[in-house]
């Protein structure tokens, strides 16, 4: 049985990555680490290696002598370990759907195996390409959609502001990254593939006017695809004003306890403390040539003066650097920024307060 992914039976075939279908992607793991559907779980038929030598095999003497070299690459112990590692994940997931990047050869024969097996699962036709072309195509689609973009100084929290809208669009969360020099995250960032696919599987099920922090067009490692990217420059904008302390302590929740926690959960309590001041310390030299050497010394030593005193049980000895570093950089940075843009984008619709910007993107939305 195959799941079609023709025009026409796209919205049903977009279902299985909303209703967050177990998906199994035989394609090898060097293709899998470039770019996987949302929840997929790599199962391969060859590993890099085998697919690599019946690649070489195929460009050298065709297709019928690369499938020869794959039966005997993928055979005896080797085959049935691959199979009872589909048996086990359908166990677990008996609705599961078997992809390859084509929906050819790799998902047939995988999908041959299990029913010879005695399991009968179905397989994507058209396979990765096909999906990953429609989940592009929802991303173009939204970029015509009614925007509001939330704008505002370092430290107003408009990631948090977005995520308490139904419509609001997190792109921060797709990319793993929070998008400053500061906002590396202990896991690894999104690849570009999975980023587009992470941003469309959210595009899906919002089909009126979409609400989105201001960012700019690279976060972490990935790029904001151009048509959304242009639509968002043209989108009006609400601008939040918070007070310097409110702002500080959003930063030091946020940059700081969060990222400790985060760490220490992913790498334990001694090793995940070294690899947060270690991701601090580097972001900060990041900024070196923009800040200039006397200043970034000078948040060095605060820096590590903090850093000695958050290890004595006072995290919000950080705000002796964080605060210039808002006050000298990030803040008369984006002054810059707004003031050049003046003329340029769509006038703000609103500013305010954090509350008045929250009721502000609800009411624009009805």
């Amino acid at each position: 049985m195959t799941l079609s992914t023709t025009p026409a039976a796209t919205p049903a075939v977009l279902s299985l990555i909303t209703e967050e279908r177990p998906l199994i992607d035989v394609r090898a793991p060097v293709e899998f680490a470039q770019g996987a559907l949302p929840g997929a779980v790599n199962l391969p038929l060859m590993d890099d290696d085998e697919r690599h030598q019946v690649g070489v095999a195929y460009k050298e003497h065709g297709q019928a002598a690369a499938i020869e070299l794959g039966e005997r690459l993928v055979s005896g112990e080797v085959k049935q370990a691959r199979i009872a590692g589909w048996q086990a994940y359908v166990a677990d997931h008996p609705d599961a759907v078997i992809y390859c990047f084509r929906g050819g050869l790799r998902s047939q024969i995988a999908q041959q195996w299990l029913e010879e097996a005695g399991i009968s699962r179905s397989r994507l036709e058209g396979g990765w390409k096909a999906m990953r072309q429609a989940l592009c195509e929802r991303i173009d689609t939204a970029a015509r959609q009614p925007m509001l973009v939330v704008a505002g100084l370092t430290g107003c929290a408009k990631t948090a502001l977005i995520n308490q809208l139904d419509n609001g669009v997190d792109l921060e969360a797709y990319a793993h990254h929070k998008g400053s020099a500061f906002g590396r995250r202990p896991e690894e960032p999104a690849t570009q593939i999975n980023f587009e696919h992470a941003l469309a599987k959210r595009l899906i099920g919002l089909t009126e006017g979409l609400v989105i922090e201001d960012e700019s067009r690279q976060i972490g490692n990935a790029n904001i695809p151009l048509t959304f990217w242009r639509a968002l420059q043209q989108a009006p904008r609400v601008r939040i004003e918070m007070p310097l302390d409110w702002r500080l302590a959003q930063i030091q929740q946020d940059y700081i306890i969060d990222l400790e926690q985060a760490y220490a959960a992913r790498h334990g309590d001694y090793q995940g403390w070294q690899l947060m001041q270690a991701q601090l310390s580097n972001s900060l030299i990041r900024l070196g040539k923009r800040l200039g050497n006397a200043r970034l010394q000078r948040l060095q030593r605060l820096q590590a003066l903090a850093f000695k005193e958050h290890a004595q049980g006072n995290p919000q000895a950080h705000e002796a650097w964080l605060a210039p570093l808002l006050t000298e950089y990030y803040d008369p940075l984006y002054r810059y920024h707004l003031e050049k843009q003046r003329g340029s984008v769509p006038p703000e619709i609103h500013v305010g307060d954090w509350d008045s910007c929250l009721e502000a993107a609800r009411q624009w939305n009805r």
